[in-house]
């Protein structure tokens, strides 16, 4: 887990039991850095690492960021998070604090596990280390409860109060209270679609087939009020920890639709026990009629993110949504 920054305290040359490090200040004084060190002092925590204070152990963390473990003198642990250096530009403006206060937001609804932010600086963001584990069908249950309960904590409204991103990509949080339905056309699926194509990943056949998608999305139903919603929830943002339970990582968090996050869990092959997480969910907050033949739509977003960041590789998964979606509701009028 993350520690805790506290203030820098004196330590005694002959006390050997300690690593010690001079004060990146310049007091002369020796710190700990130790959990509270950590948390009083979030901004030393790069010089620490520059100068190799701290013991790092590189973890896997996504696609986007360099991660790693991070052994504080106190013997706790950390996990962060710094924009890579062969990502060739400079980490975009708020990105770690987009992340943080997803987090934040979602930790405050007191349902399902989300890591504490420790430290959130522009270049860097550290959160409690999780200790993984395996998943069971108890824990898997469990999340379906908690998911169902951050969901119902909902959202003022459409988007959220900060600058968002998705991946390394700019997300348009900007808050919206009209229906459901017009604000995830324009503001989750159409942005994608038009880097998609200006990047070449999708064609004209694959850009009007979602654009059919976005023309009739009003007849597709399922508008509710805006839930509280992780936003990023491929089956890999969700990290099953030692402790037997479910843990929400790398949220895009926002106020959104609930099926989002849902049908999100299911692409690429889902998490283990998935029909264990959405039997719990219905039994806590059953799902509107129709959110099956909806799947295809809530997936589409994240797929378009996908050819957006990663190109044509996913022009295919992209294809397969947009004509379930339309199929669902009436035959597709072209072929891509």
């Amino acid at each position: 887990m993350f520690g805790q920054l506290t203030t820098f305290r004196h330590v005694p040359e002959g006390d050997s039991g300690h690593a010690r490090a001079t004060d990146p200040a310049g007091s002369g004084y020796l710190a700990l850095m130790d959990l509270a060190y950590l948390r009083a002092h979030p901004e030393h925590l790069p010089t620490f690492l520059t100068h190799q204070r701290i013991r790092e152990t590189p973890v896997s963390g996504g696609d986007i960021c360099a991660a790693s473990r991070l052994t504080l003198d106190d013997g706790h642990s950390v996990f962060a998070k710094t924009w890579p250096e062969r990502a060739g530009r400079p980490v975009p403006e708020g990105f770690f604090a987009a992340e943080a206060a997803g987090l934040r937001w979602l930790r405050a609804t007191g349902t399902v596990a989300v890591p504490e932010v420790v430290v959130a600086l522009p270049e860097l963001l550290a959160l409690d280390w999780v200790e993984p584990g395996e998943p069971s069908p108890g824990a898997a249950e469990r999340f379906g409860r908690e998911l169902a309960g951050m969901h119902r904590a909902g959202a003022d409204a459409f988007g959220a109060e900060w600058t968002g991103f998705i991946g390394a990509l700019p997300q348009d949080n900007t808050p919206d209270g009209g229906p459901w339905s017009d604000w995830f056309a324009r503001r989750r699926l159409l942005p994608y679609l038009r880097r998609s194509v200006d990047d070449g990943a999708l064609g004209a056949p694959e850009a009007a087939l979602v654009e059919q998608v976005v023309a009739r999305i009003g007849e597709f139903g399922g508008d509710e009020p805006p839930a509280r919603v992780h936003g990023d929830l491929w089956p890999g943002n969700v990290l099953w920890g030692a402790d037997d339970r479910a843990w929400l990582v790398d949220p895009a968090a926002h106020g959104g639709h609930r099926e989002t996050d849902l049908a999100q869990l299911a692409l690429f092959g889902g998490p283990p026990h998935l029909d264990r997480v959405m039997a719990a969910y219905q039994e806590t907050w059953p799902l509107t009629d129709g959110w099956r033949e909806r799947v295809p739509l809530h997936q589409l977003h994240l797929l378009l993110v996908h050819t957006a960041l990663f190109g044509a590789t996913y022009r295919d998964a992209v294809v397969r949504a947009a004509r379930a979606t339309l199929g669902g509701h009436g035959r597709a009028t072209v072929d891509g």
